[in-house]
Protein backbone atom coordinates (compact mmCIF):
# COMPACT_ATOMS: atom_id res chain seq x y z
CA UNK A 1 0.00 0.00 0.00
CA UNK A 2 1.36 3.25 -1.04
CA UNK A 3 2.16 6.05 1.84
CA UNK A 4 0.98 9.06 1.30
CA UNK A 5 2.43 12.34 0.50
CA UNK A 6 4.77 13.77 2.86
CA UNK A 7 3.29 17.17 3.96
CA UNK A 8 5.45 20.25 3.43
CA UNK A 9 7.94 21.23 6.10
CA UNK A 10 6.90 24.67 5.95
CA UNK A 11 3.90 26.93 4.23
CA UNK A 12 5.51 28.85 0.96
CA UNK A 13 5.70 32.51 1.25
CA UNK A 14 2.67 34.75 -0.05
CA UNK A 15 4.78 36.11 -2.80
CA UNK A 16 6.09 32.61 -3.74
CA UNK A 17 3.88 32.79 -7.29
CA UNK A 18 4.69 36.02 -8.32
CA UNK A 19 8.35 35.31 -7.64
CA UNK A 20 7.97 32.02 -9.61
CA UNK A 21 6.23 33.57 -12.47
CA UNK A 22 9.07 36.07 -12.29
CA UNK A 23 11.40 33.70 -12.73
CA UNK A 24 9.83 31.95 -15.43
CA UNK A 25 9.64 34.66 -17.49
CA UNK A 26 13.78 35.84 -17.36
CA UNK A 27 14.01 31.78 -18.35
CA UNK A 28 11.93 32.66 -21.61
CA UNK A 29 13.29 35.93 -22.24
CA UNK A 30 16.82 34.75 -21.86
CA UNK A 31 16.35 31.53 -24.08
CA UNK A 32 14.97 33.70 -26.71
CA UNK A 33 17.99 35.76 -26.86
CA UNK A 34 20.45 32.34 -26.56
CA UNK A 35 18.48 31.74 -29.79
CA UNK A 36 18.29 35.14 -31.08
CA UNK A 37 22.27 35.37 -30.61
CA UNK A 38 22.81 31.80 -32.51
CA UNK A 39 21.48 33.19 -35.21
CA UNK A 40 22.63 36.07 -35.25
CA UNK A 41 26.36 34.24 -35.22
CA UNK A 42 25.26 31.91 -38.29
CA UNK A 43 23.67 34.33 -40.34
CA UNK A 44 27.15 36.07 -39.67
CA UNK A 45 28.80 32.89 -40.70
CA UNK A 46 27.15 32.58 -43.98
CA UNK A 47 27.62 36.20 -44.63
CA UNK A 48 31.68 35.83 -44.53
CA UNK A 49 31.87 32.02 -46.24
CA UNK A 50 30.22 34.04 -49.05
CA UNK A 51 31.82 37.19 -48.80
CA UNK A 52 35.46 34.88 -49.29
CA UNK A 53 34.01 32.98 -52.08
CA UNK A 54 33.27 36.09 -53.98
CA UNK A 55 36.73 37.72 -53.37
CA UNK A 56 38.48 34.50 -54.39
CA UNK A 57 36.44 34.08 -57.68
CA UNK A 58 37.56 37.47 -58.45
CA UNK A 59 40.92 37.32 -57.54
CA UNK A 60 41.77 33.57 -58.12
CA UNK A 61 39.09 32.42 -60.64
CA UNK A 62 37.39 30.33 -58.75
CA UNK A 63 34.51 28.43 -60.45
CA UNK A 64 31.41 26.38 -59.69
CA UNK A 65 33.43 22.97 -59.60
CA UNK A 66 35.80 24.43 -56.46
CA UNK A 67 32.76 25.36 -54.78
CA UNK A 68 31.57 21.83 -55.10
CA UNK A 69 34.68 20.26 -54.18
CA UNK A 70 34.19 23.29 -51.43
CA UNK A 71 31.27 21.56 -50.07
CA UNK A 72 32.35 18.14 -50.15
CA UNK A 73 35.14 18.74 -48.21
CA UNK A 74 33.17 20.88 -45.24
CA UNK A 75 30.32 18.15 -45.28
CA UNK A 76 32.97 15.41 -44.57
CA UNK A 77 34.70 17.50 -41.43
CA UNK A 78 31.23 18.70 -40.48
CA UNK A 79 29.01 16.35 -40.81
CA UNK A 80 26.40 17.07 -38.14
CA UNK A 81 26.61 21.04 -39.35
CA UNK A 82 23.10 21.31 -41.65
CA UNK A 83 23.79 24.07 -44.44
CA UNK A 84 27.02 23.41 -45.97
CA UNK A 85 25.35 21.88 -49.42
CA UNK A 86 26.51 23.31 -52.93
CA UNK A 87 23.06 24.78 -53.24
CA UNK A 88 23.49 26.84 -50.08
CA UNK A 89 27.37 27.47 -50.70
CA UNK A 90 25.86 29.60 -53.52
CA UNK A 91 23.10 31.24 -51.41
CA UNK A 92 26.05 32.18 -48.90
CA UNK A 93 27.62 33.90 -52.32
CA UNK A 94 24.43 35.78 -53.42
CA UNK A 95 23.73 36.79 -49.95
CA UNK A 96 26.91 38.56 -49.40
CA UNK A 97 26.77 39.93 -52.93
CA UNK A 98 23.39 41.34 -52.19
CA UNK A 99 24.73 43.04 -48.56
CA UNK A 100 28.12 44.41 -49.19
CA UNK A 101 30.11 45.97 -46.74
CA UNK A 102 29.21 49.85 -45.78
CA UNK A 103 31.49 51.65 -43.38
CA UNK A 104 33.45 49.34 -42.16
CA UNK A 105 30.51 47.10 -41.20
CA UNK A 106 29.94 43.14 -41.84
CA UNK A 107 25.88 41.84 -41.94
CA UNK A 108 25.46 43.02 -38.41
CA UNK A 109 23.01 45.67 -37.27
CA UNK A 110 20.65 44.76 -40.52
CA UNK A 111 16.87 43.61 -40.44
CA UNK A 112 18.12 40.05 -42.31
CA UNK A 113 21.01 39.59 -39.65
CA UNK A 114 17.52 39.05 -37.50
CA UNK A 115 15.84 36.50 -40.08
CA UNK A 116 16.13 32.75 -40.12
CA UNK A 117 18.38 31.96 -43.20
CA UNK A 118 15.09 30.24 -44.87
CA UNK A 119 13.67 34.02 -44.74
CA UNK A 120 17.17 35.28 -46.17
CA UNK A 121 16.70 32.47 -49.34
CA UNK A 122 13.07 34.07 -49.46
CA UNK A 123 14.25 37.29 -50.30
CA UNK A 124 17.09 36.66 -52.15
CA UNK A 125 15.05 34.08 -54.53
CA UNK A 126 11.85 36.42 -54.63
CA UNK A 127 12.97 39.74 -54.94
CA UNK A 128 16.08 41.92 -57.08
CA UNK A 129 15.65 44.91 -55.65
CA UNK A 130 18.05 45.53 -52.87
CA UNK A 131 15.35 48.22 -50.92
CA UNK A 132 12.44 45.91 -51.40
CA UNK A 133 14.45 43.24 -49.51
CA UNK A 134 15.19 45.81 -46.88
CA UNK A 135 11.32 46.69 -46.29
CA UNK A 136 10.85 43.06 -46.27
CA UNK A 137 12.87 42.21 -43.93
CA UNK A 138 11.93 44.81 -41.58
CA UNK A 139 8.38 44.13 -41.57
CA UNK A 140 9.35 40.01 -41.71
CA UNK A 141 11.62 41.28 -38.16
CA UNK A 142 8.21 43.47 -36.23
CA UNK A 143 5.63 40.85 -36.96
CA UNK A 144 7.63 37.43 -36.97
CA UNK A 145 6.58 36.33 -40.22
CA UNK A 146 7.55 32.42 -41.29
CA UNK A 147 8.96 31.60 -44.53
CA UNK A 148 5.97 31.06 -45.96
CA UNK A 149 4.09 34.06 -44.68
CA UNK A 150 7.23 36.31 -46.22
CA UNK A 151 6.69 34.43 -49.24
CA UNK A 152 2.89 34.87 -49.21
CA UNK A 153 3.35 38.54 -48.41
CA UNK A 154 5.74 38.99 -51.20
CA UNK A 155 3.44 37.36 -53.45
CA UNK A 156 0.20 39.51 -52.16
CA UNK A 157 2.62 42.69 -53.35
CA UNK A 158 2.18 43.87 -49.37
CA UNK A 159 4.09 46.46 -50.55
CA UNK A 160 2.97 47.96 -53.17
CA UNK A 161 -0.16 48.04 -51.39
CA UNK A 162 0.39 49.05 -48.05
CA UNK A 163 -0.78 52.56 -47.52
CA UNK A 164 -2.44 52.68 -50.93
CA UNK A 165 -6.02 53.58 -49.62
CA UNK A 166 -7.58 57.27 -50.47
CA UNK A 167 -8.17 58.93 -46.95
CA UNK A 168 -8.53 61.59 -44.89
CA UNK A 169 -6.00 60.61 -42.75
CA UNK A 170 -3.42 63.93 -43.17
CA UNK A 171 -5.96 66.68 -42.43
CA UNK A 172 -7.90 64.36 -39.41
CA UNK A 173 -5.15 62.97 -37.78
CA UNK A 174 -2.26 64.58 -36.39
CA UNK A 175 1.60 63.22 -37.23
CA UNK A 176 2.96 60.73 -36.49
CA UNK A 177 -0.83 59.10 -36.12
CA UNK A 178 -1.37 59.78 -39.54
CA UNK A 179 1.43 57.98 -41.00
CA UNK A 180 1.26 54.84 -38.76
CA UNK A 181 -2.49 54.83 -39.58
CA UNK A 182 -1.80 55.34 -43.44
CA UNK A 183 0.82 52.15 -42.87
CA UNK A 184 -2.27 49.95 -41.46
CA UNK A 185 -4.45 49.92 -44.33
CA UNK A 186 -3.73 48.73 -48.26
CA UNK A 187 -5.15 49.21 -51.30
CA UNK A 188 -6.55 46.75 -53.07
CA UNK A 189 -7.60 44.18 -50.47
CA UNK A 190 -7.34 40.64 -51.66
CA UNK A 191 -10.66 38.86 -50.72
CA UNK A 192 -9.92 35.80 -53.78
CA UNK A 193 -10.26 33.24 -51.19
CA UNK A 194 -13.76 33.90 -51.14
CA UNK A 195 -14.28 32.61 -54.33
CA UNK A 196 -17.63 34.45 -54.42
CA UNK A 197 -19.42 35.27 -57.96
CA UNK A 198 -19.67 38.51 -59.29
CA UNK A 199 -22.65 39.44 -58.28
CA UNK A 200 -23.53 39.52 -54.43
CA UNK A 201 -24.92 40.82 -51.91
CA UNK A 202 -23.29 43.06 -48.75
CA UNK A 203 -24.66 40.48 -46.50
CA UNK A 204 -23.32 37.88 -48.22
CA UNK A 205 -19.60 39.24 -48.52
CA UNK A 206 -20.24 39.84 -44.75
CA UNK A 207 -21.14 36.45 -43.99
CA UNK A 208 -18.58 35.41 -46.77
CA UNK A 209 -15.78 36.93 -44.97
CA UNK A 210 -16.74 36.07 -41.25
CA UNK A 211 -16.93 32.31 -42.78
CA UNK A 212 -13.05 33.00 -43.55
CA UNK A 213 -12.33 35.06 -40.06
CA UNK A 214 -8.80 33.43 -39.90
CA UNK A 215 -8.14 34.82 -43.97
CA UNK A 216 -9.96 37.66 -43.35
CA UNK A 217 -7.78 38.83 -40.73
CA UNK A 218 -4.72 37.79 -41.91
CA UNK A 219 -5.47 40.20 -45.03
CA UNK A 220 -6.50 42.91 -42.25
CA UNK A 221 -2.99 42.70 -41.06
CA UNK A 222 -1.29 43.01 -37.58
CA UNK A 223 -3.71 44.15 -34.59
CA UNK A 224 -7.11 43.43 -35.90
CA UNK A 225 -9.70 42.00 -33.48
CA UNK A 226 -13.40 41.84 -34.31
CA UNK A 227 -15.58 43.28 -31.65
CA UNK A 228 -18.71 42.48 -33.67
CA UNK A 229 -21.14 42.56 -36.95
CA UNK A 230 -23.63 44.28 -37.50
CA UNK A 231 -22.66 46.12 -34.62
CA UNK A 232 -25.77 48.52 -33.06
CA UNK A 233 -25.57 51.72 -32.12
CA UNK A 234 -28.06 53.41 -29.67
CA UNK A 235 -28.43 57.19 -30.47
CA UNK A 236 -30.80 58.73 -28.06
CA UNK A 237 -31.88 62.18 -28.84
CA UNK A 238 -30.97 65.10 -26.30
CA UNK A 239 -34.53 66.83 -26.39
CA UNK A 240 -37.03 64.02 -26.58
CA UNK A 241 -35.29 61.12 -25.25
CA UNK A 242 -36.24 59.03 -28.38
CA UNK A 243 -33.90 56.60 -28.82
CA UNK A 244 -32.60 55.61 -32.67
CA UNK A 245 -30.85 52.71 -33.49
CA UNK A 246 -27.82 51.97 -36.19
CA UNK A 247 -25.59 49.30 -37.06
CA UNK A 248 -22.37 48.77 -38.26
CA UNK A 249 -21.55 45.97 -41.04
CA UNK A 250 -17.84 45.40 -38.90
CA UNK A 251 -16.36 47.26 -35.77
CA UNK A 252 -12.76 46.16 -34.94
CA UNK A 253 -10.17 47.63 -32.16
CA UNK A 254 -6.82 47.50 -33.27
CA UNK A 255 -4.75 47.02 -30.45
CA UNK A 256 -1.72 48.70 -32.07
CA UNK A 257 -2.74 51.70 -33.16
CA UNK A 258 -5.00 51.62 -29.95
CA UNK A 259 -8.47 52.79 -31.29
CA UNK A 260 -12.01 51.06 -33.04
CA UNK A 261 -12.22 50.59 -37.23
CA UNK A 262 -15.07 50.70 -38.67
CA UNK A 263 -15.67 48.97 -41.99
CA UNK A 264 -18.25 49.70 -43.94
CA UNK A 265 -18.56 47.07 -47.02
CA UNK A 266 -20.13 48.42 -50.27
CA UNK A 267 -20.83 46.22 -53.41
CA UNK A 268 -20.64 49.08 -55.66
CA UNK A 269 -18.17 51.80 -56.12
CA UNK A 270 -17.95 54.41 -54.17
CA UNK A 271 -20.75 57.23 -54.08
CA UNK A 272 -19.56 60.70 -52.39
CA UNK A 273 -22.67 60.04 -49.67
CA UNK A 274 -20.73 57.06 -48.18
CA UNK A 275 -17.70 59.66 -47.05
CA UNK A 276 -20.76 61.13 -45.08
CA UNK A 277 -22.53 57.89 -43.92
CA UNK A 278 -18.65 56.94 -42.49
CA UNK A 279 -18.01 60.70 -40.90
CA UNK A 280 -21.76 59.82 -39.16
CA UNK A 281 -20.27 56.52 -37.84
CA UNK A 282 -17.03 57.79 -36.03
CA UNK A 283 -18.63 60.58 -34.25
CA UNK A 284 -21.23 57.88 -33.01
CA UNK A 285 -18.66 55.71 -31.68
CA UNK A 286 -16.17 57.93 -30.24
CA UNK A 287 -19.03 59.24 -28.27
CA UNK A 288 -20.77 55.22 -26.96
CA UNK A 289 -17.52 53.22 -27.17
CA UNK A 290 -14.60 55.14 -27.21
CA UNK A 291 -12.61 54.73 -23.77
CA UNK A 292 -9.81 56.86 -21.95
CA UNK A 293 -6.32 56.04 -23.71
CA UNK A 294 -8.20 55.46 -27.23
CA UNK A 295 -7.39 57.19 -30.21
CA UNK A 296 -10.18 58.61 -32.61
CA UNK A 297 -11.72 55.83 -34.02
CA UNK A 298 -10.90 55.17 -38.09
CA UNK A 299 -13.36 54.09 -40.86
CA UNK A 300 -12.62 52.32 -44.17
CA UNK A 301 -15.20 52.09 -47.15
CA UNK A 302 -14.24 49.11 -49.00
CA UNK A 303 -15.58 48.79 -52.29
CA UNK A 304 -15.28 46.96 -55.33
CA UNK A 305 -13.72 50.62 -57.51
CA UNK A 306 -13.49 54.30 -57.02
CA UNK A 307 -13.08 57.18 -59.37
CA UNK A 308 -10.06 58.60 -57.63
CA UNK A 309 -11.06 62.06 -58.17
CA UNK A 310 -14.56 61.57 -56.77
CA UNK A 311 -12.89 59.85 -53.57
CA UNK A 312 -10.61 62.99 -52.93
CA UNK A 313 -13.43 65.28 -53.04
CA UNK A 314 -15.47 63.35 -51.20
CA UNK A 315 -12.94 63.26 -47.96
CA UNK A 316 -11.01 66.44 -48.62
CA UNK A 317 -13.81 68.30 -46.44
CA UNK A 318 -13.72 65.61 -43.43
CA UNK A 319 -12.69 65.80 -40.16
CA UNK A 320 -12.83 62.68 -39.12
CA UNK A 321 -10.01 60.26 -40.44
CA UNK A 322 -12.16 58.26 -43.28
CA UNK A 323 -10.40 55.76 -45.86
CA UNK A 324 -11.32 54.38 -48.94
CA UNK A 325 -10.29 51.24 -50.32
CA UNK A 326 -10.97 48.80 -53.11
CA UNK A 327 -11.29 44.94 -52.94
CA UNK A 328 -11.10 41.47 -55.66
CA UNK A 329 -13.41 39.11 -55.05
CA UNK A 330 -13.28 37.12 -58.15
CA UNK A 331 -12.27 37.92 -61.98
CA UNK A 332 -9.11 40.41 -60.62
CA UNK A 333 -6.10 38.21 -59.79
CA UNK A 334 -3.86 39.85 -57.53
CA UNK A 335 -1.47 37.01 -56.14
CA UNK A 336 -0.39 33.28 -56.84
CA UNK A 337 -0.55 33.21 -52.96
CA UNK A 338 -4.33 33.17 -51.54
CA UNK A 339 -4.51 35.09 -48.00
CA UNK A 340 -5.01 31.84 -46.67
CA UNK A 341 -1.31 31.24 -46.97
CA UNK A 342 -0.68 33.88 -44.40
CA UNK A 343 -2.67 32.51 -41.15
CA UNK A 344 0.86 31.74 -39.79
CA UNK A 345 1.38 35.47 -39.13
CA UNK A 346 -1.82 36.13 -36.64
CA UNK A 347 -1.26 35.97 -33.16
CA UNK A 348 -3.56 34.13 -31.00
CA UNK A 349 -6.92 36.63 -31.09
CA UNK A 350 -9.64 34.50 -29.58
CA UNK A 351 -9.14 35.93 -26.25
CA UNK A 352 -8.64 39.43 -26.69
CA UNK A 353 -11.75 39.44 -29.30
CA UNK A 354 -13.39 37.57 -26.75
CA UNK A 355 -12.96 40.29 -23.88
CA UNK A 356 -13.08 43.23 -25.93
CA UNK A 357 -16.83 41.72 -26.71
CA UNK A 358 -17.51 41.23 -23.36
CA UNK A 359 -16.60 44.84 -22.57
CA UNK A 360 -18.83 46.09 -25.39
CA UNK A 361 -21.77 43.72 -24.24
CA UNK A 362 -21.27 44.97 -20.62
CA UNK A 363 -21.53 48.50 -21.52
CA UNK A 364 -24.32 48.46 -23.30
CA UNK A 365 -25.89 46.31 -20.29
CA UNK A 366 -25.56 48.88 -17.67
Amino acid sequence: MSKPPAPRAAALPADYAEFLAEIKARISAARTRAALAVNSELISLYWEIGREILAREGRDGWGAKTIDNLAADLRRDFPQMRGLSRSNLHYMRRFAAAWPREGGEGIVQRPVEQLPWGQNIALLTKLEDREARLWYARKAVEHGWSRKVLEAQIATDLRGRNGGALSSFEHALPRPDSELVCDALKDPYNFEFLGLAETVRERELEDALLGDVQSFLAEMGRGFALVGRQFPLRVRDAESGMCQEFFLDLLFYNYVLRRFVVIDLKIEDFRPEFAGKMNFYLNAVDELERQPGDGSTIGLVLCPGRNRTVTEWALRGLHTPVAVARYATDGVTLTKTPPRELRGALPELPDLASKLSGLVEGRHGQ
